[in-house]
């Protein structure tokens, strides 16, 4: 198995260990978006010769706020593998992550192949079979979330855990734009959102997903599964939190995060 470079071999390290590194940037740049990408394909490529399924995508940074933080002026993306995938309603043991936060997202489940670089708004209408509300666990390989654009693609959009809901929709039946969401940490509310925080819709930050990953040559196919972005601030996580979000004309997603005493290495 070929050698990973030395920012991506730290980040699989850390990864493994559920131990954080020192920021890559050191060696990657600060804006070097191209370098990170690159580390984050090694680690992609590692994880699918070990046997890892490639299920779908993520879009990051989808906020302008966030994005003007990490002096960037588009989201960015990272891969989600089967073993990300939580239960509806199921508990992580908090060793199983470094430094869990959570968000609240619309999810597409596709039901085409989007090969082509020139794809349109209504291709995307087109390909999305399944809406459903989703949790993202974000986490970060990087020390103290120490953070900056190249930092974050390099270790997969700092992307850990996903969970599903089960009230699946068509396309028609949801106001992707005026959805209202509410995630709410043991009952009480945490962070609100709608649809338009997610660059004016879920289905734009799909159409930018899409287009970038036909170009990059890993184009989205039918079945996979897409994390649009966050409809609102994320949430840390501490151990025994609950979260619960709710998104209009969706329902529910739930998932639970085990208490100290449960603490699994």
């Amino acid at each position: 198995m070929q050698a990973l470079s030395t920012p991506a071999a730290a980040l699989w390290q850390a990864a493994r260990a559920a131990a954080p590194c020192a920021p890559v940037r050191g060696q990657l740049g600060d804006s070097d978006v191209a370098a990170a990408y690159a580390v984050q394909e090694e680690i992609t490529q590692r994880r699918l010769a070990e046997g890892a399924r490639l299920v779908g995508r993520k879009i990051g940074l989808t906020a302008t706020a966030v994005q003007r933080q990490l002096g960037v002026a588009q989201p960015d993306y990272g891969m989600l593998f089967d073993d990300m995938d939580v239960p509806n309603g199921g508990e992580i043991p908090l060793g199983r992550l470094i430094q869990p936060r959570v968000e609240a997202e619309v999810a597409f489940l596709l039901g085409r192949d989007l090969t082509d670089a020139r794809l349109t708004t209504a291709d995307i209408l087109d390909a999305v079979d399944w809406v459903l509300p989703a949790l993202e666990i974000v986490d970060s390989r990087i020390a103290g979330w120490d953070i900056r654009i190249t930092d974050t693609i390099a270790d997969n959009a700092s992307s850990g855990l996903f969970v599903l809901g089960h009230d699946a929709r068509r396309l028609d039946a949801v106001d992707l734009v005026r959805c209202g969401m509410a995630l709410e940490r043991n009952g009480e509310l945490a962070s609100t959102g709608a649809g338009v925080a997610c660059l004016g819709s879920p289905i734009n930050a799909t159409l930018w997903l899409a287009r970038v990953m036909a170009q990059a040559g890993r184009p989205l196919r039918a079945g996979d599964i897409v994390l649009s972005g966050a409809l609102g601030p994320v949430v840390p996580a501490r151990p025994g939190d609950s979260f619960e979000a709710r998104i209009q004309g969706l329902g529910s997603v739930r998932v639970s995060f085990g208490s100290e005493q449960g603490r699994t290495s």
